[in-house]
């Protein structure tokens, strides 16, 4: 039964309305907030600072005298290169744009089946999906190298879209809040004569919307920082990604130390995505990790 308005502003629980007992809360909360964000203003604070900054022992977390140095010098570098920039950052969409929405709509539709179909040998294929969560992609890479060259994809843009389109982890995560899903919900939708593919559109992906944005954030991420896909899968420069290009810019400086700024450059470039990714989803993705399923 929900608390009258009035009771939540007296026990503090009212969250449009500040409680001194919430002072505790904020005290608390406060202190872990600053200390996990600490990575991220790292990387944006080395970003402008000069060379003497970056190389100085001990390392300093802030930044004395903020340059632009290192942005005028990776402009620089990607203006004399043989291929635009532009050009690898659109092919970095054509790597992220299909992989994220094909990572989605095959974990959807595979969460679905394993949840709410039965079939012979269901068991053991949820059975190798957690298998393969133990393996780090670097484990899998000789292997995933042999299927890319003999499938024919090698050196075409499909080489950086469909090896990443199996996330186990993605499966298991829309697998998890799909079976808190009423089973009487979807025998209700199939004896009005719904079929799987409205169900699944209509019923499934509203009520798992918020594991959908996590598998969205994680196949946005690894398609778009995937370096493996550009070094070793495509030898055209013309279709190598964004990152691949970002990765590569130190070493036009020439100088080691010098490229330290602009691979710092590059880092923050290569997350500012990725941030306000999180930032537009992020309240989808904190209801996944804080539920792990429909309640």
């Amino acid at each position: 039964m929900k608390k009258p308005k009035r009771l939540r502003q007296a026990i503090g629980t009212d969250p449009n309305n500040f409680n001194k007992s919430q002072i505790k809360i904020y005290a608390y909360v406060i202190p872990i907030a600053l200390f996990t964000a600490l990575p991220i203003i790292m990387i944006i604070l080395n970003a402008f600072k000069p060379l003497s900054e970056l190389n100085a022992y001990p390392p300093r977390f802030y930044v004395v005298n903020p340059t632009l140095e290192h942005f005028r010098r990776l402009f620089h570098i990607a203006s004399n290169t043989s291929f635009p920039a532009m050009r690898y950052l659109f092919n970095s969409f054509i790597y992220t744009l299909p992989s994220v929405a094909l990572s989605i709509l095959f974990s959807l539709t595979a969460a679905y089946c394993l949840s709410k179909k039965q079939f012979k040998m269901k068991k053991v294929i949820m059975t190798v999906n957690m298998l393969a969560l133990m393996f780090v992609p670097v484990a899998v890479s000789i292997p995933r190298y042999f299927v890319v060259v003999y499938s024919g994809i090698h050196n075409t843009y499909l080489a950086g879209i469909l090896p990443g389109l199996a996330m186990p982890v993605g499966l298991f995560l829309v697998k998890q809040f799909m079976d808190q899903i009423p089973d009487a919900l979807i025998e209700a939708a199939q004896i009005d004569g719904a079929s799987d593919y409205f169900i699944i559109r209509g019923v499934i992906a509203p009520m798992v919307m918020p594991a959908l944005a996590t598998v969205g954030i994680l196949a946005f991420q690894g398609s778009w920082n995937n370096l493996e896909a550009s070094q070793l899968y495509i030898d055209n420069e013309s279709i190598k990604n964004f990152a691949f290009y970002m990765s590569t810019l130190a070493v036009g400086t020439g100088n080691t130390l010098a490229g330290q700024g602009v691979s710092a450059v590059a880092t923050l470039i290569m997350f500012i995505p990725n941030m306000l990714l999180f930032i537009v989803l992020q309240s989808r993705v904190m209801n996944t990790m804080a539920h792990s399923g429909i309640k």
